[in-house]
Order: C-alpha cells, then structure tokens, then sequence
C-alpha cells in the first residue's frame, strides 16, 4: 500500500521503516560516520561526506515529506532556526520579503538581518487581513506611477502565528503571490501536517521547528524545509551543504522515534486544549482566550476551513496586567514556566518578557502549550495559579 493511500496518523508509524527484508530490523539504524568509502568518479547520489549527505538523515526527511505531501523529501537541518534561515536565503538580494507582524521572533530578527545584509525590502501585514496581505505582495494598486511599487518575492506566513494565533488564508495569499511570481514558505510548527498541509493549499515551502510538536519530546532540537519544487529544493539543500546546519544522525533517529506517537499526542493535546479555553473563558481571572477553534475567534471559520484541527496552542491575557501574568508563571506546579512547545509536557511563558517580541503582543498575554497530561490536573493548577497571582 503507497503512504498516498492511507492517512497522516498511519504514515507517522509506517514510514521511514527498512525494507521488508527477512531479518531486517524495525526501526533504521543510526549510522555514525562523517565519511563513506568512495573514489574518482563517484556514482550519482552515492555517500560521499555526512556534510553533504547521510543515510542517518533520509528516514525522517521521507517522513515528513510524505506527511506534507510533497513530491520529494524533506531536508533536516541542525535547528528550526537554520532551516528558517535558508528558506528566507531564496529572497534575493534586494528583493521584497513580506512579512506577518506577528510571527516568532527569531524569524522576524532573522528577517531583518537579511534585509540589512543583502539590502531586502521587508514589508510588515496583519496575516488576518487578508487585503491587506495580498496589496502588500503586488505592490500596490499600480494606479499611478507613484503608488505601483515592486510586488514581493517571497512571502512569509505563520498560521496559526506565534504567539497571537492569527490565521492566514493560505490559499487566497499564495494565489495572489503566484500571479507576480513570488514564492510564498509557510511555518506550519504550530499545525503540524496532521492539521494543515499548506502545499496543497498553493504554497511553494513549508518551514518546520521538529524540534517542537514532530519531535515531541523536548529532548531534540532540528528544522525542517519540506517543498515539491525542484528548483527550491536544490537551492535549499545548497545552502544546507555550504552553510553546514545539518543534523545529527542520533537527533535525526530521536526525532523520527518521537514522530511515531504524533497522531496520539496532538489528538489528547488538542482535546486538552480545547477544554481549557472554554473553562478559561468563564474565569474571573481572564482578560481575553485565544483559541482558533473557540467560535468567537475572529477567523474560526477560515480556520475550520483550511485546518483539520485547532492545535494545542492558546493564548490567555490575565487581569492584573504584567505582573499578574508573570505572577501565574511563577505559582504552577504543573505547568512548565518554559519557552518552547509542542511536548508531551504544558508549558506557558509570557511572551513580551524577550526583548525581540513585538510591541504589540500585550504585556499581560501568556502563551500556552497544552501537553498531553489529565485535563483536569492541569485545570486544578492553572487554576490555583490564576487565583494566586491575584493582586492582594
């Protein structure tokens, strides 16, 4: 049976395995060597230098390629942050990177690094405008000579965004962005493929922290460049090889034996999370929810749309203002006060406590990430957090 023919929850156990062979192991094994036997001339594809190429690699990176449904595998990179830095590298110099607002904050620093370095032209949108999105990749209205301006060449989207679960139409964006020849990469670490599969929505590159939610262990940190384009692809692992940001053939095997249990994980993770929001709507200590998959949110239904489910990620501002909001982080028992995501523990941080993170993310707003424990022992703690951070 081809992996196209069954669905994301069964591809996360079946693919990647060794051959079918009588005494083959289950599992792949890892191979540690920077170096393969070789001579002059080498044949196509053959190992040549674990820097180049690696068999310790090629499991996971066909893993996630069929979870995205793309034409080609994945390529692993040594961090989310190495395999964001070479997707932004397909802008080039001089060119225009549109950008969400809101979007982790290392993307937006590494963005504006590129845009020092290589003169790029960064345009900053609201993703939930999706107008404003699409005026902003062609340019303007061209109706005078002083309003055209050059339309975007690449086009960055987080959905839902970190930290403030914004939703981009990834459709109607890459659409517009094809029309003028861009290339639109989507982060889609939130999501996850077996959420959202932004490739059979129009977009060119999907972005992955494996590190987060693939991985799902919190004891790994990798990245991710998943496309079917073979211009892309090969401009990506280009700059993988010369840059040198690869993984490690014991991170590339952890990750591929976290993959395993992802269906199970982000399906108690989301029915945890959607459990909370509703409780945390009625509680007096809470300013505002945000959760894609509450009905108020303002693009649930484009949500509900493109996504086959609402993640484990809220947002929660708290009465009190900043100090109430750090005050929650510091009476959990249970919950992690910790800044990454997507692992079988809940962590929670406020977000405005990093220098890097836009001014608009309110002072007060904590971002969560709901594991996978009992929901009501992670109510009962947050709970008992928000009532102790009260003010006296």
């Amino acid at each position: 049976m081809s992996h196209s023919d069954i669905r994301p929850a069964t591809t996360v156990v079946s693919v990647g395995r060794p051959d079918r062979t009588p005494g083959a192991p289950v599992n792949p094994p890892v191979v540690l060597s920077s170096t393969y036997v070789g001579s002059e001339p080498s044949a196509p594809g053959a190992l040549e230098y674990a820097r180049i190429n690696t068999e310790s690699w090629h499991p996971m990176e066909q893993a996630i390629g069929e979870l995205e449904r793309a034409d080609r595998p994945g390529l692993l990179f040594g961090s989310g942050m190495a395999a964001i830095s070479a997707a932004l590298d397909l802008t080039p110099p001089g060119g225009v990177l549109v950008v969400p607002r809101h979007a982790y904050h290392a993307s937006l620093v590494a963005a504006r690094e590129l845009a020092d370095r290589c003169g790029v032209e960064i345009r900053s949108v609201d993703i939930a405008d999706t107008a404003a999105v699409v005026a902003a990749v062609r340019g303007g209205s061209g109706e005078t000579a002083d309003d055209a301006a050059a339309p975007a060449d690449l086009v960055w989207l987080e959905t839902p965004t970190n930290p403030m679960l914004e939703i981009a139409d990834i459709k109607a964006v890459s659409q517009a962005a094809h029309e003028v020849g861009a290339v639109v990469v989507v982060d889609n670490t939130f999501a996850t493929p077996l959420l959202q599969r932004p490739l059979e929505l129009g977009a060119d590159v999907v972005v992955h922290s494996v590190t987060k939610y693939l991985a799902g262990h919190s004891d790994v940190v990798l990245g991710a460049v998943v496309t079917s384009d073979p211009d892309l692809w090969a401009r990506v692992r280009a700059r993988r090889t010369i840059g040198g940001g690869i993984a490690g053939p014991f991170e590339s095997w952890l990750a591929l034996r976290g993959l395993r249990t992802l269906a199970l994980r982000v399906e108690r993770a989301q029915q945890n999370t959607a459990e909370l929001a509703r409780r945390l709507q009625d509680h007096p200590d809470a300013l505002a929810v945000a959760y894609p998959g509450l009905p108020d949110h303002p693009q649930h239904a484009l949500a509900a749309e493109q996504m086959d489910g609402f993640g484990g990620i809220l947002t929660v501002r708290v009465h009190g203002g900043r100090e109430a909001a750090q005050r929650v982080t510091e009476a959990v028992r249970l919950w992690l006060p910790a800044t990454s995501l997507g692992g079988v523990e809940s962590m929670l941080e406020r977000r405005r406590r990093w220098a890097n993170e836009a001014a608009s993310v309110p002072e007060d707003l904590l971002r969560v990430s709901v594991g996978i424990e009992d929901v009501e022992d992670l109510w009962a703690d947050l709970d008992q957090a928000l009532r102790a951070a009260r003010l006296p």
